[in-house]
């Protein structure tokens, strides 16, 4: 019933998204609910002070660098059927076939993804949701977006989230394991941002604008596949 509800919900949302213009990062940043966002962002906040980066911390001290890039590699694995998924969905048949086979070759001569053989073998890793699939389908950004424990979003990533957590395996596993695997994979995520966050803490005047321009650059940049267009401020100026 849980994931009627969504597929049901789905085109109310998509329409509110459609309502915004595509907006590049170059662009002032549509953000309407930035009091309730910035409440949401300190909480956030708090909770990796106080939680997570303290434990990232003694994870990326204690735990020796073969094993955290055998977990690095194991969860990036299981996110190949999401990355196939989308790119079949952005008609990629390409990089579709190339996802199908890295995701065999690790998962089977790569132990279940703990060694990531298939870079070697001339198969790259793509990064793909349902986010991207939206945008690459002329759905606007929508307004930003913080979301609680999740951090930065917008309408429109919002909105791919269940369907990104439907082609998750872990989903399809018991609850203790599940579980242990989301909060394993949180780790490890967050001891890979270590060095970011200092840069953070150390550069931004306000952290929360900083974070909010990374993410929509970044996000800008993946609908693009890394290859994102320059912007034209001379033909910008003429439409003014």
């Amino acid at each position: 019933m849980k994931s009627v509800a969504r597929m049901l919900l789905l085109p109310s949302l998509l329409v509110v998204v459609a309502g915004c213009a595509h907006r590049g990062p170059y662009e002032e940043a549509h953000d309407p609910l930035e009091p309730v966002n910035r409440v949401v962002y300190r909480f956030n906040d708090k909770l990796d002070r106080y939680v997570l980066k303290p434990v990232a911390q003694r994870y990326r001290d204690y735990v020796p660098v073969p094993v955290r890039k055998g977990v690095r590699n194991f969860f990036s694995n299981l996110g190949e059927p999401l990355t196939l998924v989308n790119n079949v969905l952005q008609a990629k048949p390409q990089a579709a076939a190339s996802d199908f086979m890295r995701f065999t070759f690790n998962s089977v001569f790569g132990l279940a993804g703990v060694f990531d053989v298939a870079s070697g073998w001339g198969l790259p890793r793509h990064h793909e949701d349902f986010g991207q699939t939206f945008a690459v389908w002329g759905f606007g950004e929508g307004w930003y977006l913080v979301l609680p424990l999740l951090g930065p979003s917008n309408v429109r990533d919002a909105v791919g989230l269940p369907f990104n957590w439907q082609l998750d395996p872990a989903l399809y596993t018991g609850t203790r394991t599940r579980y242990s695997a989301l909060v394993l994979r949180t780790i490890s995520v967050r001891a890979d941002l270590l060095s970011a966050s200092r840069i953070l803490d150390t550069a931004a005047l306000d952290p929360y604008v900083s974070i909010r321009e990374a993410y929509r650059q970044k996000r800008w940049s993946d609908e693009y596949d890394g290859n994102p267009p320059e912007p034209d401020f001379f033909d910008e100026e003429l439409s003014d």
